[in-house]
């Protein structure tokens, strides 16, 4: 019985054998959250991000910009709506302040311009094709169900766009139809996050 450890003592022997954070950990986890909190106020407009980053030594600067980075790449998403195409244009502008790798930064933007255009151009179609598809199998299927319990159909007219079977069904084609650029767009958000 005497065998048989604690889930508490387990997790205490494991802290023990971590041992003392280095340095670098201590200054990491001290100016990445201050550097997450600069980008989320540059986000909402409400401070100036090279102004800020000025504020740090050189040594706490690259965490604080570690920890920008990290908010601002999160930011950078789908242009599904104006809102999202003026986050984008923010985000990327603020990565330009604080990423090193202009030449590698600006290439990496071309690809999530393309992915960008590819899917306000031909994802709108392929979406749209797939919204009228959709829509014309249920108006099907419930003029099938209605025709069986009532006998005729006729004259009777059902708004399908507004039953919450269809919205649900709409939503998975639509989540898979994105995945795709989502995929693509996490690819470059990594290389964007690799960079200097």
């Amino acid at each position: 019985m005497d065998d048989i450890k604690s889930a508490l003592e387990i997790a205490m022997e494991k802290v023990e054998n971590l041992g003392e954070p280095t340095e670098e950990e201590r200054l990491q986890w001290k100016y990445m959250p201050e550097g997450s909190k600069i980008a989320a106020r540059y986000m909402g407009q409400d401070c100036n991000l090279t102004s800020e980053l000025g504020n740090y030594d050189e040594k706490s600067r690259k965490y604080v910009i570690d920890g920008a980075s990290e908010v601002l790449i999160r930011n950078i998403a789908l242009p599904d709506s104006d809102v999202a195409k003026r986050k984008n244009k923010l985000a990327m502008d603020g990565l330009k302040e604080i990423k090193s790798d202009r030449v590698g930064l600006e290439n990496i933007y071309s690809k999530i311009r393309r992915i960008f255009e590819h899917y306000l151009d031909t994802g709108t179609e392929q979406r749209k094709q797939a919204y009228m598809s959709l829509k014309s199998d249920f108006e099907a299927q419930v003029k099938q169900a209605l025709q069986q319990q009532l006998g005729s159909a006729m004259g009777m007219q059902i708004d399908v766009e507004k039953q919450p079977q269809f919205q649900n069904e709409w939503r998975k084609r639509k989540s898979q139809l994105d995945s795709e650029y989502l995929n693509l767009l996490d690819e470059l958000k990594q290389e964007l996050a690799d960079l200097p």
